[in-house]
């Protein structure tokens, strides 16, 4: 099953993002880790893992630590 990313903003709800599928949970985190400073200056707040429909984790808050 794939995994992808969904997008949230400051309210919880989903938004747009770069709509992209991985092989598997290392693939998705790596791509992630690459692009999550160029998701947050795009205004998104938090994302969730998917694998297919059901969550992995998250919501994860791409805003600084508390």
């Amino acid at each position: 099953m794939d995994y992808r990313w969904r997008y949230q903003d400051e309210q919880g709800r989903d938004v747009d993002g770069p709509d992209v599928t991985f092989a598997d949970q290392a693939d998705a985190e790596d791509w992630f880790g690459e692009r999550w400073q160029d998701l947050a200056n795009a205004g998104v707040a938090g994302v969730t893992l998917l694998r297919a429909e059901s969550e992995v984790y998250g919501p994860m808050s791409l805003g600084p630590a508390s």
